[in-house]
């Protein structure tokens, strides 16, 4: 694949909500994992684990557990990406130390997950799938973690669902570039102000369009909603304290 095509691949992204029920080649997982494992990972710690889901009960439970998201149930596997540190506390004990804990071992491990899940991503998508994250798989870790049987010093980041796609939703805009990319400095509020309200006035005829007139929001009011205090997960650090993390 030459630079542009795989510029025009990633651009191209888009989350897909529909499968069909064909498997995935166990040949094709594996190399998916394994352009997991190529991702950049801090000194090379490699701080994650992903579990790979067929069983149509756990998805189903699954499923349930992320917010009644039925392509969780549908999709033909579901890797759910973990922050793993319980594979450093064995390290540690094999060579007579403890594992030490604080915020940037929590990070460690997050930021690992998330770039392995990326480069997993782009792997499905040239091998011909379809992917969508789900977020929601942190509305009840401790069930998850209970159905995965997660030891400690683990905790889930993020599923994925992967199957062939069954739909091709439209290109979903993005922010103006100016919004996201700053030179030299972070940017004025007046320029970020600007980029929103252009975005949102983008964002809103897509809606219209898609829906046929039937949608009328915007990034901006919509941001804000799932802003709120009581949507942002507040369990989580209950969550992690209980697996074992420590937030100094």
């Amino acid at each position: 694949m030459n630079s542009q095509l795989m510029i025009d691949a990633l651009k191209g992204h888009r989350s897909i909500r529909k499968f069909k029920e064909d498997p995935i080649q166990e040949g094709h997982i594996r190399a998916i994992i394994e352009a997991a494992q190529s991702a950049s990972t801090s000194s090379n710690i490699q701080a994650y684990t992903v579990i790979g889901v067929k069983d149509p009960a756990r998805k189903q439970a699954l499923s349930v557990m992320s917010g009644n998201q039925r392509y969780v149930a549908e999709c033909p596997l579901m890797l759910v990406w973990c922050a793993d540190l319980h594979r450093l506390e064995l390290v540690m004990h094999m060579h007579d130390g403890q594992l030490h804990q604080n915020t940037e071992t929590l990070l460690l491990g997050t930021v690992d997950a998330a770039l392995a899940a990326q480069n997993a991503a782009i792997a499905a998508e040239a091998l011909g799938y379809g992917i969508v994250y789900i977020g929601g798989i942190r509305n009840n870790p401790d069930e998850v973690a209970e159905l995965l049987r997660l030891p400690g010093n683990v905790y889930p980041v993020f599923g994925m669902c992967v199957g062939k796609p069954d739909q091709a939703p439209e290109l979903r805009p993005r922010l103006p570039l100016h919004a996201v990319y700053h030179e030299e400095t972070y940017a004025e509020d007046e320029t970020l102000l600007d980029a929103i309200k252009t975005y949102d006035d983008t964002l809103q005829a897509y809606y219209a369009n898609r829906s046929g007139g039937g949608r009328v929001s915007n990034w901006s009011a919509e941001t804000a909603s799932r802003m709120q205090a009581d949507k942002l997960r507040p369990h989580m650090k209950q969550h992690l304290n209980r697996q074992g993390f420590r937030l100094e």
